[in-house]
């Protein structure tokens, strides 16, 4: 087997399972401790929590805690916020429901600048040059100084982007994951129903197996919608797509499947291993001349699962299977960029995958996730 795709510098392929050393910070002063460390501490945390409320949006279900936070940072006697259609969420004394504070809300929203009438401040809200909302204020005598409040507005302005970037990721990790089930290859089908369709007469029960592995591997593949699977999942469709191929390509493919039992049940992302298999046979054993072997291995290494698809095809250049990972080579094999990004989203950057391979060598591609993971369960 050739060396690996790529190595740890490039960040890529082949990306090993190493990690720096973890080292104590030293910092270059003495460390002392003012009379306000106290109150930063205190104002540093609530900031922290009012981002991570605020990234359901202005109206999202903890909208109403962000708020109240906000007014305690601003030491505000009130403090709303408005989306786009003036529906306030607000905290405090009753300034924010008189008919000023709407008249006010809605000229900052119609103008996209801010307004004052005293004792509301009020300011608009933009997210990606778009106009998302306003934050306003209720101060009263010695309240927030108007740039306070503008601060605060940037703050509040941060976290509705954040919360927007993570639901576009998620978004589109769910559009990729949609993409990989809808890429079963029209000529593995067309293969694999002529062949079922030859064993028709001469075998129907070898027929009936094939067209019910057949079944399984298409309702596995494009049908299921659960974030998560199992390794015994995973290992069931990849016997059925396997067993097809097997069909198709009779003895140019040999297949050795081995699981220890301890891993069966450890939560996946769904489709993590099946297309490594896919990639295995479409571009390791079904170009080379004559017979081949694809070997799938899953165990237990202390807290980890480890699991290998190994062919001894054709393999590809090590800089070829960095572009690949890196969703810049061959468009056949998205599979392999797929699984990797949804790997390290779900694990971290540890977890990627491990690519090894060569012209000529075959080609080895390693998965390794943690046996047990917070919030990643089979459904």
């Amino acid at each position: 087997m050739a060396a690996p795709a790529g190595s740890a510098a490039d960040g890529t392929a082949g990306r090993t399972a190493g990690g720096a050393p973890r080292r104590r910070l030293r910092l270059p002063w003495p460390v002392r401790r003012g009379p306000h460390e106290p109150l930063a501490i205190e104002t540093l945390a609530l900031g922290r929590r009012i981002a991570v409320e605020l990234t359901e949006g202005l109206t999202g279900a903890r909208a109403r805690t962000a708020v109240r936070g906000l007014r305690r940072v601003l030491g505000a006697d009130a403090v709303g916020l408005a989306d786009l259609s003036g529906s306030l969420v607000w905290a405090g004394g009753r300034a924010l429901t008189q008919p000023a504070a709407a008249q006010l809300i809605e000229e900052v929203l119609r103008t996209e600048s801010g307004g004052v009438r005293p004792p509301l401040v009020a300011v608009p809200l933009h997210v990606a040059d778009e106009l998302a909302g306003a934050l306003v204020v209720g101060g009263g005598v010695g309240g927030p100084s108007h740039a306070a409040v503008r601060e605060v507005a940037a703050w509040v302005t941060y976290a509705l982007e954040r919360g927007r970037l993570e639901s576009s990721a998620e978004t589109a990790a769910q559009a990729e994951l949609r993409a990989l089930r809808a890429e079963i290859s029209p000529h593995f089908v067309y293969n694999a129903l002529t062949v079922i369709a030859s064993f028709v007469r001469s075998d129907p029960d070898r027929a009936r197996e094939l067209m019910l592995d057949f079944a399984d591997y298409t309702r596995y593949s494009m049908t299921r919608h659960g974030e998560y699977t199992t390794v015994a999942d995973e290992f069931r469709a990849i016997e059925a797509y396997l067993a097809l191929q097997h069909a198709v390509l009779g003895e140019r493919l040999r297949v050795q499947v081995r699981v220890a039992p301890e891993v069966l049940a450890v939560a996946v992302p769904y489709l993590v291993l099946q297309p490594l298999v896919e990639n295995a046979v479409r571009h390791g054993i079904e170009p080379r001349p004559g017979p081949g072997l694809v070997q799938v291995h899953g165990e237990a290494v202390g807290a980890e699962c480890v699991i290998s698809v190994e062919d001894d095809g054709a393999g590809m250049d090590p800089d070829l299977a960095t572009s690949v990972l890196a969703g810049r080579g061959d468009p056949n094999c998205v599979g392999l960029a797929n699984v990797d990004r949804r790997l390290r989203s779900v694990y971290g950057p540890y977890y990627g995958l491990v690519v090894e391979t060569g012209l000529g060598a075959g080609t080895r591609v390693i998965v390794r996730v943690p046996r047990f993971q917070p919030g990643v369960v089979a459904s």
